[in-house]
């Protein structure tokens, strides 16, 4: 008679495949993960960071589009001064390609509102932004940034994945990665869109070259950001376990000899999460448990706020359910991108963004998680100072081009030192002059706060050892010393 306990194991490989399923495989998850080595059995299992980290979660509020940074928070007089003139040679602008063909002899562009120094720190920010400047004292803002985009789909890829060529992993991924997952029963990366798609889809949170388990999760607008929670009727608890341990047998049949097929491992660990979160989920994403103070806190008490604000307070609740990454997009489809009439763009989307921002970090402040969770504001890049013209319209219907060579980001929270500046761009904003950053210092840095050393996030691909911030990254220590 054949001894099924040794039939068929032919390789250790085998052996841990199979010791990681059934009763054997919680011991053994036990024992490696008190040396360190979970991941061997569970890709997801928590990891050990490189050194303590400053930050245990990430909220990025991306602005996709484009936001004028010369419009809100790098005044440049220069602009007032020379409005309507042609750029001046000692700006060199003589090879500069825009996306759109906006010329520098069309003319500088004044700021389309007045700026004004905010908090004892006296940061300077528009008046487009009155809500974020409340809160100046806890920004960081990085005036230096750069990117090598020039048109909206590589740009809103690069800022995700550090290029601009789609295919690698997103930041969300390489932080589950890194850090695996702080809880079982939600997803570890999440993002959320408004009403429109992201420019370039799955790509900006895709796995890329990493294994599928650290795709991030993607939730819909709305009432039901996740479908299906709940069982349909007649449906017991023993019956759902028991059909998905009959296709965790079928995958793990399928699965034997072909070890580099993670997309069926990402989907067998999805039907496992999407069981765990039939009891988490629905309490995670029920707004109905917060105050109407909190809810009015985000701008939930009016149209123009209720979107945004609605989608920055259920990433609060992720986070504080120990979510890591969550990643939420205001003006999905580049709608910050005011390539004509700048003034309406941008009084709508500062409008639907500021106070939801401001109350997001009055709300993380107020509740002592401000200090542990990094909020993370920016496009994927800024725009040009020069006018670009619309035809048979003045100057109040001018808009502004694409401009990756500098423009505006801001960290909050997570350790970053706030009440300051990091970097310069020349007297009309074009350039980043002083101190210019990388969206891989961007990502270096980020990761730094989350106890992960960029250098040592490492993964093997093509016979390459690939890391997030891919051929560079510099760390920007002013950010939290």
């Amino acid at each position: 008679m054949k001894n099924n306990h040794h039939w068929g194991v032919t390789s250790r490989r085998e052996f841990f495949t199979r010791a990681g399923s059934g009763l054997a495989g919680i011991a053994l998850a036990s024992m490696l993960a008190e040396d360190g080595y979970a991941a061997a059995v569970d890709p997801l299992a928590p990891k050990p960071p490189h050194h303590p980290p400053l930050a245990k979660n990430v909220i990025w509020c991306f602005m996709e589009g484009g936001p004028s940074q010369v419009d809100l928070f790098d005044p440049k007089p220069l602009l007032e001064k020379l409005a309507f003139k042609p750029v001046p040679p000692s700006f060199h602008t003589e090879n500069l390609i825009t996306a759109q063909g906006a010329k520098p002899s069309d003319g500088l562009f004044p700021a389309r509102r007045p700026f004004a120094q905010y908090g004892q720190s006296g940061l300077w920010v528009s008046d487009w932004l009155p809500h974020i400047a409340e809160m100046a004292d806890d920004l960081a803002v990085i005036r230096s940034c750069q990117s090598d985009a020039l048109n909206h789909v590589g740009g809103v890829c690069q800022m995700n994945t550090g290029t601009i060529l789609a295919g690698r992993p997103s930041l969300g991924s390489w932080v589950m990665y890194g850090l695996g997952s702080a809880q079982r029963d939600l997803p570890t990366f999440v993002v959320m869109q408004d009403d429109k798609e992201i420019l370039g889809g799955v790509q900006n949170y895709g796995s890329g070259f990493l294994p599928a388990n650290y795709q991030g999760t993607l939730f819909r607008q709305g009432d039901t950001p996740i479908l299906n929670l709940k069982p349909p009727a007649g449906t017991t608890d023993p019956q759902q376990r028991s059909k998905l341990e009959f296709l965790r047998a079928l995958n793990e049949w399928y699965a034997r000899g072909k070890d580099d097929d993670t997309e069926l491992d990402a989907r067998t660990r999805s039907y496992e999460l999407a069981y765990r979160m039939q009891s988490a989920a629905p309490e995670a994403v029920d707004l109905s448990k917060e105050s109407d103070a909190t809810k009015k806190l985000y701008g939930m008490d009016e149209p123009e706020t209720k979107a945004y604000g609605t989608n920055l307070l259920l990433a609060r609740r992720l986070v504080e359910r120990g979510v890591r990454f969550v990643e939420v997009y205001s003006g999905s489809g580049s709608r910050w991108d005011a390539h004509s009439d700048i003034e309406s763009n941008h009084t709508q989307n500062c409008k639907s963004s500021d106070r939801p921002v401001a109350g997001l970090l009055k709300d993380l402040k107020a509740r002592g998680m401000l200090k542990d969770t990094l909020v993370v504001w920016g496009g994927e890049f800024g725009r040009t100072p020069f006018a670009q013209l619309t035809a048979g319209a003045g100057p109040e219907k001018y808009g502004r081009d694409h401009n990756p060579w500098g423009f505006s980001m801001w960290m909050a929270g997570g350790g970053v030192k706030g009440g300051q500046v990091i970097g310069t761009t020349d007297e009309i904003g074009l350039r980043a002059v002083d101190e210019p950053h990388h969206v891989w210092d961007i990502h270096a840095s980020v990761l730094n706060l989350l106890g992960l050393d960029h250098l040592r996030v490492t993964y093997p691909h093509n016979g390459r050892s690939e890391r997030p911030t891919v051929t560079g990254g510099k760390l920007i220590p002013k950010l939290w010393t």
